[in-house]
């Protein structure tokens, strides 16, 4: 195995898990790198590995929020606990806002990856999610969990499906449609990577075939690479995102757009 080979898939890792929460678009910046590296990974077993380490990375951050959705969630069904109510619908407006990219990911997924996977497709979607991330930068929303409702759900619902699209943020867009509805930046965090958890799991369940089908991983020279490469990218996807959490928590989003802006010049000038 040739050591260059290996530290370009522990750079893809360490690029994947690190942009995955924050709003730069992972998906893009992948394009981006393996332009850069000429590193051809056919059909999708690296990126649905890489996506599943991040997955785990927010079920680790969020494991407090999920304990209390489940159990407020199944106390309401059998009880009718009134105490309980907002969690529940806090559950069932995740359902709703997780259909748009499903339906659309099922139908135009691999459509969307044949054909708008290129660097200069990710230098225009750059520039778009910095736009969109410059307009919301200085908003204050005053919606709680507990004010949700199926509007707000299904709008940050096809803002997910929209990312599908390689360069567009899939964290960036559900909270740049959170905010846009008037939900507080905490509840548009936790609202926009709770959203992230049935579609990582969907895109996981769907793509073991892919993890099956690719002969490489039962090769010894790329089977150690994707499996530095996945724990490289859990390690990233966790810091980053305790990292992005504080971010929030300042409103600085607006460095996201300046970076998003020069990013998808220098792509396309380059």
């Amino acid at each position: 195995m040739e050591l260059w080979v290996l530290l370009k898939y522990a750079l893809l890792g360490l690029l994947q898990g690190f942009t995955e929460p924050i709003p730069i678009s992972s998906s893009g910046h992948l394009v981006i790198a393996k332009e850069y590296f000429n590193l051809e990974t056919k059909g999708l077993s690296f990126e649905v590995l890489m996506n599943f380490a991040s997955l785990i990375a927010v079920l680790i951050i969020y494991r407090r929020d999920l304990i209390r959705l489940t159990t407020n969630g199944l106390s309401y069904m059998t009880s009718k606990n009134k105490a309980a109510k907002d969690d529940f619908m806090f559950i069932v407006y995740l359902v709703i806002g997780t259909i748009p990219a499903a339906v659309l990911g099922i139908l135009f997924g691999d459509l969307i990856g044949e054909n708008l996977s290129h660097y200069k497709t990710v230098g225009v979607t750059l520039l778009i999610t910095g736009v969109a991330l410059w307009l919301i930068r200085n908003l204050r929303g005053g919606k709680g969990d507990q004010d949700l409702n199926l509007k707000d759900a299904l709008i940050v619902g096809f803002a997910q499906a929209i990312a599908l699209i390689p360069g567009i943020s899939r964290s960036g867009a559900t909270i740049v449609a959170a905010m846009g509805v008037g939900m507080k930046q905490e509840t548009a965090l936790r609202f926009s990577f709770l959203l992230f958890i049935p579609v990582s799991v969907g895109t996981m369940v769907f793509g073991i075939g892919d993890i099956l089908a690719d002969q490489r991983l039962r090769l010894d020279d790329l089977l150690i690479p994707y499996i530095v490469a996945f724990l490289l990218s859990l390690i990233a996807s966790y810091f980053s995102l305790k990292w992005f959490m504080n971010i929030m928590a300042r409103g600085n989003l607006i460095y996201f757009a300046i970076y998003c802006f020069i990013a998808g010049a220098l792509v396309l000038i380059f």
